[in-house]
């Protein structure tokens, strides 16, 4: 069985440190509102990537995911590649990812299914010049309606947005997902659920507003961080143990799908941010806990964990670990 309940909290080998809005862009103000937009993105819901399962491979660089350096479930790519070439592993047109290059966030839902399904895929944002087509694809044009934010997919001449709509497009298509209408409808009841989670994790660090730093923001961020410890947490994993322990090994249907592989990121990202916490209640959600350990023991999953394309959590993301947001004993 794979690690222990309580995940070891670990920074990105080449972490930035604070907001995105933070990281120096000296003079050059296109790169300035790319960074800020980043930012505000993932502070509620942008980002991007370039072709498809083509496993992309990044140049060499140290490895961040070395045993004893990382949890395995925290492995992953170091920030920001420059250059990303890629080997073909299926006669197909390749899906276009587009999110932040430098973050999981809610990208990581879309890319997890795509690993386990050995779909071909490509980060667009990872290749030279990706931020800015994923931004101007963002603007739409003749043929395709603009984009709210990222992450969104690009499937032929389609472009769909939204981590659950483009999850619930591509669950059939990669068959991970029943077949019948009912559990489709379950699968994406699930999936929002989560989402709305992953929205209050965010809220945590930035419970005023986005356009703010943690900084400046830190009694609230304390206040939101102690109530969703204490109830919001307890409720949603609660519930996701009691669909486990109505349906079985899965949280819908007799087989894995995309949203089993969302409750593992989930899980992931919640352990990182919150480790104290998590540590606590795992004891109350052991379908849950199991159902992680399973899905990272995938092979697939495996492989791209123990991977460079895996970027690690860090304090530019939905999930970031504040220590004075995650008491030792609960409160």
């Amino acid at each position: 069985m794979v690690g222990g309940v309580a995940l070891r909290v670990e920074r990105a080998a080449a972490e930035m440190g604070g907001d995105v809005s933070h990281d120096g862009c000296g003079g050059d103000d296109q790169r300035c509102e790319e960074k800020r937009q980043e930012r505000d993105d993932e502070d509620h819901g942008f980002h991007a990537g370039e072709r498809g399962n083509e496993r992309a491979t990044l140049p060499d660089r140290p490895h961040a995911d070395d045993p004893g350096t990382r949890s395995r479930w925290h492995a992953g790519a170091l920030p920001s590649p420059r250059r990303v070439t890629h080997v073909r592993l299926v006669n197909s047109a390749p899906y276009e990812l587009y999110y932040w290059p430098s973050i999981p966030g809610r990208g990581e839902f879309i890319r997890l299914a795509l690993e386990e399904a050995g779909a071909p895929y490509v980060d667009v944002a990872r290749g030279a010049g990706g931020v800015k087509a994923m931004m101007k694809m963002m603007r739409g044009d003749d043929r395709t309606p603009p984009v709210f934010a990222p992450p969104f997919l690009k499937d032929g001449d389609l472009v769909i947005a939204q981590t659950a709509n483009v999850l619930a497009y591509l669950g059939p298509r990669l068959k991970l997902v029943p077949r019948d209408e009912e559990s489709r409808a379950r699968a994406l009841e699930v999936q929002l659920t989560i989402a709305d989670l992953v929205a209050e994790a965010h809220d945590t660090h930035h419970p005023i507003g986005v356009d703010l730093y943690y900084e400046d923001q830190k009694p609230a961020a304390k206040k939101r961080a102690g109530g969703f410890i204490a109830s919001r947490i307890p409720k949603y994993l609660g519930y996701f143990e009691s669909r486990l322990a109505h349906n079985g090994d899965f949280l819908v249907g007799k087989r894995l799908s995309y949203v089993d592989l969302s409750a593992f990121q989930l899980v992931c990202g919640l352990s990182y941010a919150f480790p104290n916490a998590m540590a606590r209640e795992a004891r109350r959600v052991p379908r849950l806990m199991a159902l992680r350990d399973r899905v990272g023991e995938r092979p697939n999953i495996a492989r791209y964990l123990a991977s460079k394309r895996r970027i690690p959590f860090n304090e530019d993301g939905i999930f970031r670990h504040y220590p004075e947001l995650d008491p030792k004993r609960a409160t």
